[in-house]
């Protein structure tokens, strides 16, 4: 891993934490949560966003093969809307805490804001770039996010979800002045919600 790596606690049980998702204007939040075991290290751990597709994939089988325990959870479109995109993101990394089969001591999330949960819970800021869990914990939340939306893009043709995985590029603006929204948009986001008015 680059970087340095984040001081924990000797013996603590650790989990990190990440969710991909935020800026698309379709789709759920996906978040995982990951403790490491340090008897079976996986090498090249970093930010997912910095991994080619393929390389993503391969690290995924192994993350979920040799960790201790994973788990992935979500929160859903209308939630985004109801809630606002933060708190959906903090949901559902709560969701994926809670669904892990070991209790962790001590859990890491990326970013600079905290999940209220009754474990101990730090933010890191760049974390995925710090601490081997977390970027572990973001490389399985976009791959699971990634296949999903191109699942979605059979149910919903015509929006290229299997190529833009729901951010606001120039070809799925294009495709929402053209088609409109469709049930998997953020109604809450502004150019879903001014697209939909016209």
């Amino acid at each position: 891993m680059q970087g340095p790596e984040y001081k924990i606690p000797e013996n603590a049980v650790i989990a990190g934490v990440d969710e991909v998702g935020r800026g698309p204007l379709a789709g759920p939040v996906i978040a995982a949560a990951v403790i490491l075991d340090p008897e079976r290290p996986i090498y090249g751990l970093a930010d997912s966003k910095s991994i080619n597709e393929k390389k993503r994939q391969k690290l995924a089988q192994e993350i979920m093969l040799k960790s201790r325990a994973w788990a992935i959870a979500r929160a859903e479109v209308y939630e985004i809307d109801e809630l606002n995109i933060l708190q959906a993101s903090l949901l559902a990394m709560c969701r994926s805490v809670d669904a892990l089969n070991i209790k962790p001591g001590l859990v890491l999330v990326d970013g600079n804001q905290c999940p209220e949960m009754e474990l101990p819970v730090k933010a890191i800021i760049k974390g995925d770039t710090k601490v081997a869990a977390i970027s572990a914990a973001s490389i399985i939340a976009k791959v699971a996010r990634d296949r999903e939306m191109t699942d979605l893009d059979h149910e919903y043709p015509g929006y290229g979800f299997a190529v833009h995985k729901g951010y606001p590029t120039m070809a799925h603006i294009q495709a929402l002045k053209q088609l409109g929204a469709c049930p998997i948009h953020r109604r809450s986001f502004a150019p879903v919600k001014y697209l939909s008015q016209n």
